[in-house]
C-alpha cells in the first residue's frame, strides 16, 4: 500500500487529488507534512504524466523544502535521490527539471542550521555524483561554489569540517580538471588550517584519495609539500593518519620521488615518539614496500584476471648480447668490439662506466638464484641473473670477447675482407691511461670511506646514551651495518682494483715482451700472476694484507678480522637495491620480541599479512634478504601468525618458483601441516594451489600425508573435512590413476561416511570425480574394480543411508558422464534399480529422482529399441504406485530439462 494512499479515498472536503495533497502538504498537523514528504516518490509516479501536473506537484515540493520543520526537511532529502533516479527514466525534461528545481534544495540544504538535514542533504548529494545524475554545470557553478565558500577561513568550524569531507569525498567521483581547478588549491590551504586540528585529520585521513584524484603531476607539485607538514605536525592523530594513508600517496606519485622523500619520510613516522603512530606506521610499512614492486622483474607477470603467474623463460643474456652486437653490420669493427665489451661488462658486473661508480660496485658470485647489485646510490638497478645454463665470468677480456664474435658466422666478415687486428694497440693506449687514473681513484675511494666511517662513528657514540629505547637500538643497528658496508666497501673496492691491476698488467707486461724483447728477467716473471690466477682471481692483495696485520697486530686483530668478516658476510646477504635498505632493515626488525612490547602485539601478524608483498617487490633473486625472517615467523608462538602464512603460501611459491619453494617453502609446508587446525586450514584451503607448483617427484611424497588431513583436533570442525573432499576433487587431475586408486580412493571412501550430511554429500561428488578419473585415462580396470567396491560398500549397505548415497552417485555418474554407457548399464544399473524394493522410503525417493530426473532424460534410454530401456520403465511405474507419497509424487512429476529438440529428432527417425 502506498503511504499516500489516503490521498484517492474521497473525503468530506470533496477536493481534487491535487488540491488535496497541497491541503495536506502545508497542514498545521506536522504529522501530515511529514507523510506527504515521505511518499512524494508514490506521488511522482501518479501525476508525472501529465505535464501541468508534474509541475504543480513540482511546485509544492518547492513550498515545502521551505518547511519549519526539521524533521520535515529531512524526509523531504532524504527521497531526493529516488525521485531523481525515476524522473530520469520517465521524463524527457529531466535535466532542466532537476536543475531548477531539486538540485537548488540540496544545495540550500548543506547550509540548513539543523545538522540532521544537513547530514541527509551530503549524503544525497554524494548519491546523485555517483549516480551521475547532476550534469557538470551544476557542479561548477552550484556545488563548488557553496562547498567553497562552506570551508572559507572565517566560515564556522562545523561547516567547514563538514565541507572539507565532502571534497574529500567527491573528488574520486567528479572529474579531474574540476577538482584541480576548483578544489585542489582549497584542500592544500585547508592541510595548513591552523585553528582546527578536525580539518587538518580530515585531510590527512583523505589525502590518498585526492592524490589519486588529480595524478601524478599534480601531487608532486602541490600535494607532497602539505604531506610532509601533516607528517611533522604537533598533533599524534595527523601522523597516525598520514601513516595509514601512505600507501595510496606512495601509488600516485613517480618512483624516483617515492624512494628519494616518501622513504626518509616514512623512516621518521617508524621512528615517531608516539606510540599509536608507530603502530599505524608498522602496519602500513609492508604495503608501502610493496609500491616499490615490479612483477616483470621478478620473472612474474599479472594475468588479465589479477592473479600472477610465471613468466617463461627467456634464452640466454649472453647470446642476446652477441646476436644484438653481429646484426648491427653497419657498424665500424672498432665500435662493435667496445659495444660488446660493454654490454658483457654490465651483465656480468652491473656497474657503470664512470671510475666513481665503479669503485664502490660489490661484485658477488652467482648461480642460480643470486644477483649482482650495486651499492653506489649513483649506479643503475641491478642485474638479475634467472637463466641457469648461462654462465659469464666477470673477468672475461678483449680477446675472448673478440673470439666469441668471430666464432659466429657473419655477412659482414663473410662477404669483405678482414680488418687488422688492432687489438693489442688498443689494450696498450687503454692500460697507459689506467695507470695514471688508478693511484689518484683509488686514494679518492679511500679517504670517502673513511670520512663516511668516521661519521657514522660519531653518531653511534652520540646513541649510546639512549640504548634502552628500541628504536633506537635499531637506529644503531642499521648504522653499524653501514658502518660495516662502508668497511667492506674500501677492502672490497680495494682488491677489485689491485685485481683489475694485475690482469692489466699482465697483459701489458705480456705485450711489451713479444714487441721489445724476448729477454726476461726471472724475477720479473716469478711477479707476475698465472694463467689459474688470471682466469679465477681470487683475492691474493687482499691475503696479503691479512698476513702483514697479523704480523704487525698479533692474534687478537686477526680474531677481530674474522668476527668482523663474518658479520660482514651477514650483513651482505641483506643488502639488494630494489627498495631502500631502511625500509626493509624495519621490515626485517618487526619480528623483533622488543617490538611487540613498544609498538604492537601483533605486528609481527602484520608482518607476515605483508611479506607476499614484500617478497614480489624484492623478487626471487632477493628471496635470501627474507628468509631468515619468513622462518622466524612460521616458528611463531602465536598461531594467528602461522596461519598468516599458512594462507598465503601458495601465492609465495609462485613468487619464488619451484626451485626456492623445494628448498625453502616446503619444509615450513611440512611443519603447517602438523600445526593446529587453524593454521592446517590455510594450508588446506590452497592446497591444490601449492601442489601443483611442486615437480610431480615431490608432489608424491604429499600422497600418503593427505590422509592426516582426516583427523582434526576437534570432530565438530565438519568445515574442515568438507574443505579437504573440495580439494581432493582438484588434485585428481596432479596424480596418475594408480595414486588415485592406492591413496585417494580410501580418502574419499573414508569422508563418504562421515557423520555430517554436508560431507557426505560432497564426498559423493568426489567418488564421481575419481570414477571420472579412471574411465579418461582408459585404467578401464580400475574403474571396475572401484564400482565393485562401490556396490559393496553401499548398495548392500545395512544402513540405509549407504543405500541412498549409492542411488546419489549412480544419478551422479549419470549427470556427468564419466563412464561410458555401456559400462553403465552393466555393472550399476542392476543394482540402482534393485533398490526399488528398499523398505526405507527415503531411498526409493532419491531412486524416483535419479530415473526420472536424470536416466530417462538421457538419449540412450529414450531411443526405441533400448533393451534397458524396457526395465528402467517398469520401475518407474512401480515407484509411481508407491505407497509413500513422496515416492510416488518424485516418480510421476515432469522433469525440470527441456529436451524438445532430442524428442522431435526422435519422432523424425
Amino acid at each position: 500500500m502506498r503511504i499516500t494512499a489516503f490521498l484517492d479515498i474521497p473525503g468530506q472536503d470533496n477536493l481534487a487529488p491535487l488540491a488535496r495533497l497541497e491541503k495536506y502538504a502545508f497542514s498545521d498537523n506536522i504529522f501530515n507534512r511529514q507523510i506527504i514528504a515521505r511518499g512524494l516518490l508514490d506521488v511522482f509516479r501518479d501525476f508525472s504524466h501529465n505535464e501541468e501536473d508534474y509541475l504543480t506537484v513540482m511546485a509544492i515540493v518547492v513550498r515545502l523544502s521551505e518547511d519549519s520543520e526539521p524533521t520535515v526537511r529531512t524526509e523531504l532529502m532524504e527521497q531526493i535521490p529516488p525521485i531523481t533516479i525515476f524522473l530520469q527514466e520517465s521524463r524527457p525534461n529531466f535535466p532542466t527539471a532537476f536543475s531548477e528545481y531539486l538540485m537548488p534544495i540540496v544545495v540550500r540544504y548543506l547550509t540548513d542550521p539543523n545538522n540532521q538535514v544537513r547530514k541527509a542533504s551530503q549524503d544525497s548529494l554524494l548519491i546523485l555524483l555517483e549516480q551521475g545524475l547532476v550534469a557538470q554545470p551544476d557542479i561548477e557553478n552550484k556545488v563548488c561554489p557553496i562547498l567553497l565558500d562552506l570551508s572559507a577561513p572565517d566560515s564556522d568550524d562545523e561547516y567547514k569540517v563538514e565541507a572539507v569531507n565532502i571534497i574529500c569525498k567527491m573528488s574520486s567521483i567528479v572529474n579531474k580538471s574540476t577538482v584541480e581547478r576548483l578544489l585542489l588549491s582549497r584542500f592544500c590551504e585547508l592541510c595548513s588550517d591552523g585553528k582546527l586540528f578536525q580539518v587538518r585529520k580530515v585531510c590527512a585521513a583523505n589525502f590518498g584519495d585526492i592524490c589519486s584524484a588529480v595524478g601524478q603531476e599534480a601531487t608532486e607539485n602541490n600535494l607532497i609539500p602539505k604531506f610532509f607538514e601533516l607528517c611533522s605536525d604537533s598533533v599524534w592523530g595527523m601522523r597516525k593518519a598520514c601513516a595509514e594513508c601512505f600507501m595510496a600517496v606512495s601509488y600516485t606519485i613517480s618512483p624516483e620521488v617515492r624512494r628519494s622523500k616518501l622513504s626518509p619520510l616514512f623512516i621518521s613516522l617508524i621512528s615517531d615518539p608516539c606510540r599509536w603512530v608507530r603502530q599505524a606506521a608498522f602496519q602500513s610499512l609492508g604495503p608501502f614496500i610493496s609500491t616499490f614492486a615490479n612483477p616483470s622483474s621478478a620473472g612474474l607477470y599479472i594475468r588479465e584476471d589479477g592473479t600472477l603467474s610465471i613468466r617463461p623463460s627467456s634464452p640466454c643474456p649472453a647470446a642476446k648480447i652477441a646476436n644484438s652486437v653481429l646484426s648491427s653490420s653497419e657498424e665500424p669493427a672498432e665500435n662493435k668490439l667496445e659495444t660488446f665489451t660493454e654490454k658483457s661488462s654490465v651483465n656480468c658486473t652491473a656497474s657503470s662506466s664512470s671510475a666513481q661508480e665503479e669503485s664502490s660496485a660489490a661484485h658477488v658470485n652467482f648461480g642460480v638464484n643470486q644477483i649482482i647489485f650495486n651499492q653506489s646510490h649513483n649506479a643503475g638497478p641491478f642485474v638479475t641473473k634467472d637463466i641457469k645454463d648461462c654462465e659469464v665470468n666477470s673477468y672475461q677480456g678483449m680477446n675472448s670477447g673478440v673470439q666469441c664474435a668471430d666464432d659466429v658466422f657473419n655477412t659482414f666478415l663473410y662477404w669483405r675482407p678482414p680488418l687488422p687486428d688492432i687489438s693489442q694497440d688498443l689494450e696498450l693506449l687503454q692500460c697507459k691511461t689506467e695507470i695514471h687514473e688508478g693511484s689518484c681513484s683509488m686514494s679518492e675511494v679511500l679517504c670517502n670511506n673513511c670520512v663516511a666511517s668516521s661519521e657514522i662513528k660519531k653518531v653511534l657514540q652520540s646513541l649510546q646514551e639512549h640504548m634502552d629505547d628500541p628504536d633506537v637500538q635499531a637506529q644503531v643497528q642499521v648504522l653499524s651495518a653501514a658502518l660495516r658496508a662502508a668497511h667492506l666497501d674500501s677492502v672490497s673496492d680495494y682488491a677489485v682494483k689491485q685485481n683489475e691491476e694485475v690482469n692489466g698488467d699482465h697483459k701489458e707486461d705480456a705485450a711489451i715482451l713479444d714487441l721489445e724483447t724476448n729477454t726476461v728477467n726471472e724475477s720479473n716473471l716469478s711477479s707476475l700472476p698465472s694463467q689459474e690466477e688470471v682466469i679465477n682471481p681470487s683475492p691474493p692483495t687482499v691475503i696479503k694484507n691479512v698476513e702483514l696485520e697479523e704480523q704487525q697486530n698479533g692474534p687478537s686483530k686477526v680474531l677481530e678480522a674474522d668476527e668482523n668478516e663474518a658479520l660482514l658476510e651477514e650483513d651482505k646477504s641483506k643488502l639488494q637495491d630494489i627498495i631502500p635498505q631502511p625500509l626493509l632493515d624495519q621490515y626485517l626488525s618487526m619480528t623483533d620480541p622488543a617490538r611487540a612490547q613498544t609498538v604492537d602485539t601483533e605486528i609481527a601478524k602484520h608482518c607476515a599479512y605483508s611479506l607476499p608483498g614484500v617478497a614480489l617487490t624484492l623478487g626471487r633473486q632477493n628471496w635470501h634478504c627474507l628468509k631468515d625472517t619468513y622462518e622466524t615467523l612460521a616458528s611463531d608462538v602465536q598461531w594467528k601468525v602461522r596461519r598468516t602464512l599458512a594462507f598465503s603460501i601458495h601465492e609465495l611459491a609462485v613468487i619464488l618458483g619451484d626451485q626456492l619453494t623445494a628448498a625453502d617453502l616446503v619444509p615450513i609446508f611440512n611443519g603447517f601441516l602438523k600445526d593446529l587446525d587453524e593454521v592446517r586450514i590455510g594450508i588446506l584451503k590452497h592446497l591444490y594451489d601449492f601442489l601443483k607448483l611442486l615437480h610431480a617427484d615431490k608432489r608424491r611424497e604429499y600422497l600418503y600425508q593427505l590422509q592426516e588431513f582426516v583427523v582434526t583436533d576437534n570432530s565438530r570442525n565438519w568445515r574442515f573435512r568438507y574443505e579437504l573432499a573440495e580439494q581432493l576433487i582438484l588434485i585428481l587431475e596432479l596424480y596418475n590413476p594408480n595414486d588415485v586408486y592406492d591413496y585417494l580412493r580410501h580418502i574419499a571412501l573414508t569422508l563418504c561416511s562421515d557423520k555430517v550430511s554436508e560431507v557426505r554429500w560432497i564426498s559423493f561428488r568426489l567418488v564421481v570425480a575419481i570414477l571420472q578419473k579412471f574411465y579418461v585415462n582408459n585404467a578401464n580396470s580400475l574403474g571396475l574394480n572401484f564400482i565393485n567396491e562401490l556396490i559393496v560398500r553401499f548398495r548392500h549397505c545395512s544402513k540405509w543411508v549407504g543405500r541412498q548415497a549409492f542411488a546419489f552417485i549412480c544419478q551422479a555418474v549419470v549427470e556427468e558422464e564419466c563412464m561410458p554407457v555401456d559400462h553403465f548399464v552393466e555393472h550399476l544399473l542392476p543394482s540402482l534399480l534393485s533398490l526399488a524394493s528398499d523398505p526405507v522410503p527415503n531411498v526409493r525417493v532419491l531412486l524416483a529422482k535419479a530415473l526420472r530426473q536424470t536416466l530417462l532424460e538421457k538419449a540412450y534410454f529414450r531411443s526405441v529399441g533400448n533393451p534397458h530401456l524396457e526395465a528402467v520403465e517398469e520401475t518407474v511405474l512401480v515407484l509411481q504406485t508407491d505407497r509413500d507419497q513422496d515416492v510416488s509424487f518424485f516418480a510421476t512429476i515432469k522433469p525440470k530439462c527441456n529436451n524438445i529438440r532430442i524428442t522431435s529428432l526422435e519422432k523424425q527417425n
